[in-house]
């Protein structure tokens, strides 16, 4: 079986049966063997399938048979019993059913179709007398014979009244006489009008009469009809069942007919196309072929292998990388410290490697604005233990070194450490001030042997970035400026935080800290981004830790974020 292929030949109906082996000959036989007991299978399961279906379906109409006599006893009785009585009304469509309507409906839509015409007439006749009981202006009455012809006599004496009182007095006896005539016409006038209306009253009151009589059928015709529809719930669940058993039936029955029919004929729609032949020459190994895609595919692997890990490699390990990927002018590097020396004893001492880095930054920041190194700043980096606590450390000793009065402001609130280097507590500092406090002094530390001023972080708030939203570290840092040559700040990390960003928009600009080997380049890129959507002015960056000679992947560093008060943190 492992050395037989079958593989449909694609947008047609032919397959293609191949046999591989050492022998041609065996190959050829056994491939033209498949196909001829194929053919001689399929044939068999034709006629096998064919009697077994008839025998099936013989099985199954005997008992759809049986369920539907039983569906359609249950619906005659269940009619039976609630007195429920369909009349054929119309054929279903295609399938040729009959759709059953009840008496009560019928009835209930005639006398509906008669209660709107009595209604109509209703409303005609009370329109009719209405207009009858004002004034006689109904067009019965206007259009009476009688009632116009006295209308038209009373008219006529008027107008010989009229003509009579040019020439004499009311009293007088043929005046008088005139006036009586006309009095007589008005009085059958009336009467008149009031048959009339009477007459229209009457037919109005048999309207409505009709029409309430017609109401009452109706409503009790309603009642009946929904009385019907809750007698008909089980009813019309057993018609259903006759019906679904009927198609069932039907189904089968056609099926067993078509059966019986295609049962007689014995056509394999299988032949033989092309038999196998017994092949000329070996089709496997290809020896060159096969050294040539070997040869291939491993150039290809080893490609894809070298870009893989080139582009999975997004450290920036070399100072010209801050420039070509991350577009970030280079202050300087910074080499790791090594050795049990920290890097405060290594800023101390004058001739160490750290100490001669942080000062060519200090050279190259003084070429970043038009008064030199900036006034004010703010250190910071993309995530903890970068670096950017020792910088803004070394940048502050630096400045003081060579004569300008510096303060070090911790703006970290969440994990301080400027006050370490006083060796003094953060219980008074930055967020004193933010919060209300004024006196600046009391919040601020000396340490002569760096010759600068510190201010610590003061208590952790529970919303350090609220504090910095105000214009309090604004003012701050203004008033600073006062006594101070210089304000370096000590930020917090920008990813995932939103202290940096607030800090920054307050300071001329902003010292970057990138270590090496240490954090990928598409983090400081967001990084960065999130710092100029601020509005902050970058300086350029600080590569820190830098190893010249390191040239592995990966680095392990011991510096942690958020250590406790007993340890320092970078």
């Amino acid at each position: 079986m492992e050395n037989v292929a079958v593989q449909p030949a694609r947008l047609s109906r032919l397959v293609d049966i191949a046999f591989s082996s050492p022998d041609p000959v065996m190959s050829e036989r056994i491939a033209n063997s498949w196909a001829t007991n194929f053919i001689e299978t399929n044939l068999e399961r034709k006629v096998q399938a064919t009697a077994y279906g008839r025998e099936v379906l013989q099985r199954q109409l005997a008992e759809y048979k049986d369920r539907l006599d039983e569906s359609q006893r249950q619906l005659v009785n269940y009619a039976s019993q609630q007195g429920i009585i369909n009349l054929p009304a119309s054929s279903s469509g295609e399938g040729g059913g009959v759709q059953e309507r009840s008496i009560v409906v019928d009835n209930l839509a005639a006398l509906n179709a008669a209660l709107s015409e009595a209604t109509a007439d209703r409303i005609r006749a009370e329109t009719r007398f209405r207009q009858s009981s004002v004034g006689g202006s109904s067009p019965e009455a206007l259009a009476n014979d009688a009632i116009n012809s006295l209308r038209q006599r009373r008219a006529e004496l008027a107008a010989q009244y009229e003509n009579m009182m040019v020439r004499f007095e009311p009293g007088y006896p043929a005046a008088q006489a005139l006036q009586e005539q006309i009095s007589e016409l008005d009085r059958a006038i009336t009467v008149e009008e009031r048959r009339i209306t009477s007459s229209l009253e009457s037919g109005y009151r048999q309207a409505r009469a009709r029409e309430n009589a017609l109401q009452s059928r109706v409503n009790a015709l309603k009642d009946e009809f929904l009385d019907l529809r809750r007698r008909s719930i089980s009813y019309n669940v057993y018609q259903q069942e006759v019906e679904t058993n009927q198609a069932l039936y039907d189904s089968l029955l056609q099926r067993f007919k078509e059966i019986g029919v295609a049962g007689g004929v014995g056509v394999n729609n299988i032949s033989v196309v092309d038999a196998a032949k017994v092949p000329q020459e070996p089709s496997s190994p290809r020896l060159l072929l096969n050294l040539l895609l070997a040869i291939v595919s491993g150039l290809v692997v080893g490609v894809l292998a070298a870009l893989g890990l080139e582009q999975l490699d997004e450290a920036i390990g070399d100072p010209n990388e801050l420039k070509q990927q991350l577009g970030l002018p280079l202050l300087g590097t910074v080499p790791k410290v090594t050795g049990t020396d920290s890097p405060r004893d290594a800023l101390l001492d004058r001739k160490s490697d750290l100490f001669d880095a942080y000062l060519s930054i200090q050279t190259n920041l003084g070429f970043t604005t038009e008064h030199g190194i900036p006034k004010s700043f703010s250190v910071t980096s993309t995530r903890p233990a970068e670096g950017k606590s020792t910088t803004s450390f070394a940048l502050a000793t630096s400045l003081a070194r060579s004569g300008r009065k510096v303060i070090l402001v911790d703006g970290d609130m969440r994990s301080p450490s400027v006050h370490h280097l006083g060796e003094v507590d953060h219980d008074r500092g930055l967020s004193n001030y933010l919060a209300g406090e004024d006196d600046i002094n009391s919040l601020t530390f000396s340490m002569p042997d760096l010759g600068l001023t510190g201010m610590s972080a003061g208590p952790i708030p529970p919303n350090a970035a609220q504090l910095l939203t105000s214009n309090r570290l604004s003012n701050l840092i203004n008033r600073l400026l006062r006594d101070y040559d210089h304000v370096v700040i000590d930020s917090p990390p920008v990813m995932g935080l939103a202290d940096a960003p607030l800090i920054a928009s307050n300071v001329e600009g902003v010292i970057y800290a990138i270590e090496s080997h240490g954090i990928r380049s598409s983090q400081v890129k967001a990084a960065l981004a999130r710092l100029r959507s601020a509005n902050a002015r970058i300086f350029g960056g600080v590569l820190t830790k830098f190893e010249p000679q390191k040239s592995s992947y990966g680095y392990e560093y011991g510096y942690g974020y958020g250590r406790d008060d007993e340890g320092v943190a970078a």
